[in-house]
């Protein structure tokens, strides 16, 4: 008998139960499952992450849908579970769902939705704010401050890298990769090399008409390249951020035989999947290389560093704070909670899951669709029309 977990209940006598795993960002998302006659229930335990046994305590007997993290592990138990207690949906409240076993999800006949569209600008900014502080040594900086050393200005004092005409190098140029690119060029006037299986046309079209605008001006334009792979990105960059998706092809895509190709004094940030970087090597590199910077959200083994990561000092890490925007982590929440809805009212599939503005815009009913759900094809359900 799994042990109960500790709720907050809204909209007790709604016909339908949709569990909440965590206390989500804004209240939206619960006014919109209360208006459609949905009974909320929100984990609050004081666990940050909660077991298989926790999850399926809180599905219970009965239960229409659940809004899960990425921190869960959403596999053949818990799909059963749901499936037992007559669910149809479950949404992560993330763009990846490398937590969710689809296969067993599309065994059960449960719909699963993520949250693409709404996080593109926030985590490109991240990784903008990490290449400017590893760039200028702010962190070390701000700890050195704090501690009371600072006796007065000396010419050697945390001296780091210019951004303006150096190289941003871009790896997986997609809607991240690319807002990224955009910023640092336009933001610090670095030239672009960039690699991605596809061509990121509007990419080019925006550098090429940036650097006429600086020319234009008397200013040394910016110049793009796409280079013909990884390797020539890491050579040639000053600054690398990583965008790849996480599969069997970009699993420790940083490796020690790459990380000696970089230069001396690049900076690397990944705010895309831990794994795609490998942290014993990267430690390593960090040690015998003092110059060398790297910016980090994500780890490989989250919620742990590898040993050794915390005490380099040309490392900065956050915990995993991409999407933390007030505006993004509420429009993620509103965007999970409309996937189950969706599914549970037997709405359609919205046809462009990366343009979700209608579903948030506040001052408006949201479209009678579920936003994304990536298995809509395997399980059969229909595209909305609208």
């Amino acid at each position: 008998m799994a042990k109960p977990v500790s709720i907050e209940v809204w909209n007790p006598n709604g016909k339908y139960r949709v569990v909440s795993t965590k206390p989500m960002p804004g209240t939206r998302w619960i006014n919109l499952l209360i208006a459609q006659d949905c009974r909320v229930e929100i984990c609050t335990e004081k666990k940050t992450i909660l077991s298989v046994e926790d999850i399926i305590a809180l599905i219970g007997d009965r239960c229409d849908g659940v809004i899960g993290q990425l921190t869960e592990d959403w596999g053949e138990t818990l799909f059963a579970a749901l499936s037992r207690a007559g669910g149809k949906a479950f949404s992560n409240m993330a763009v990846g769902y490398n937590n969710v076993d689809v296969n067993a999800a599309n065994k059960y006949g449960v719909a699963v939705g993520n949250t693409p569209g709404v996080l593109t600008e926030t985590t490109a900014e991240l990784a903008a704010s990490l290449s400017l502080a590893a760039a200028r040594r702010i962190v070390e900086a701000d700890g050195f401050m704090r501690a009371g050393l600072y006796d007065g200005w000396l010419p050697h004092l945390f001296v780091g890298n210019l951004l303006k005409g150096q190289t941003v190098g871009v790896i997986g140029a997609g809607r991240i990769g690319s807002a990224y690119a955009r910023m640092m060029v336009e933001g610090f006037k670095m030239n672009l090399i960039y690699y991605d299986l596809y061509q990121a046309t509007r990419l080019e079209k925006f550098v090429t008409a940036y650097g006429a605008f600086l020319k234009a001006n008397g200013e040394q334009p910016v110049t793009w390249k796409r280079a013909g792979s990884m390797d020539e990105v890491l050579r040639e960059a000053d600054v690398i951020s990583l965008h790849p998706i996480l599969d069997k092809t970009t699993y420790h895509l940083i490796n020690k035989e790459r990380l000696a190709t970089m230069k001396k004094e690049a900076i690397l940030v990944n705010c895309s999947r831990g794994p795609v970087v490998d942290e014993v090597a990267l430690v390593e590199h960090l040690k015998h290389n003092p110059m060398f910077r790297v910016g980090l959200d994500v780890f490989e083994d989250e919620p742990y560093m590898k040993p050794g990561l915390a005490e380099m000092k040309n490392a900065i890490v956050v915990p995993h704070i991409a999407s933390a925007s007030k505006w993004t982590r509420e429009g993620m929440a509103t965007l999970a909670a409309l996937n189950v809805l969706g599914k549970i009212k037997g709405y359609p599939v919205w046809g462009n899951p990366n343009q979700v503005e209608p579903f948030l815009n506040e001052n408006a009913s949201p479209p009678a669709a579920s936003p994304s759900l990536v298995n809509a094809k395997a399980l059969g359900l229909p595209v909305s029309k609208l």
